[in-house]
């Protein structure tokens, strides 16, 4: 019984850590040259989803790196988690890093990453990035902090997961949502 709850908890926390280097920070309001009021509407808008892809997937590096960092001491309140996560998501990371914490298991290995944005959505309230990613958690396992014992069910495998980022008032954005498709190979 005990070894089916570790590894529904151990699950949980290699679905979440595999989900999503630097964040998107406030973006500067830049005052139009004579050369940029030149440009046809379609052309700021190309360049605005640009730019919204670029701080989005910054963002995503972030996250599976403050994940990948908090899950190898299973610390909820590491720092960084802050800087690239929202809620809902940040909420659900803390827990399964906390319920990796109270059963004595840390990650360890690597994961590979190769994200892709879907979509673009900058019309919506508040403008959001939907990202795909084929994360490769074959290296990636759950580890007892007492013994180095691999925790059952947690081998990672290659699959595919989706993430949000979504831009706050504050110019930064943050991954709010995420999933790991461990049903659908990539």
């Amino acid at each position: 019984m005990r070894a089916r709850q570790l590894s529904r908890w151990a699950a949980g926390l290699v679905a979440v850590a595999c989900t999503t280097t630097a964040c998107g920070g406030a973006q500067e309001a830049a005052t139009p040259t004579g050369a940029d009021r030149a440009k046809p509407a379609n052309a700021q808008r190309n360049a605005d989803e640009l730019a919204a892809e670029k701080a989005a997937l910054a963002a995503y590096s972030g996250y599976l790196a403050a994940s990948r960092t908090a899950s190898r001491r299973s610390d909820p309140q590491h720092p960084e988690l802050t800087q690239f996560l929202a809620d809902p998501l940040l909420t659900r990371v803390r827990f399964s890093l906390r319920q990796a914490r109270d059963n004595g298991a840390v990650s360890a290995g690597t994961i590979r990453s190769d994200p892709v944005v879907t979509s673009v959505n900058l019309d919506t309230k508040p403008p959001s990035v939907e990202i795909q990613d084929c994360v490769d958690a074959t290296g990636y396992r759950m580890v007892y902090v007492s013994d180095d014992r691999v925790v059952p069910g947690t081998r990672g495998s290659r699959h595919l997961a989706t993430a949000t980022a979504t831009r706050y008032p504050d110019g930064r954005w943050l991954i709010s949502a995420g999933a790991a498709h461990q049903d659908q190979p990539c």
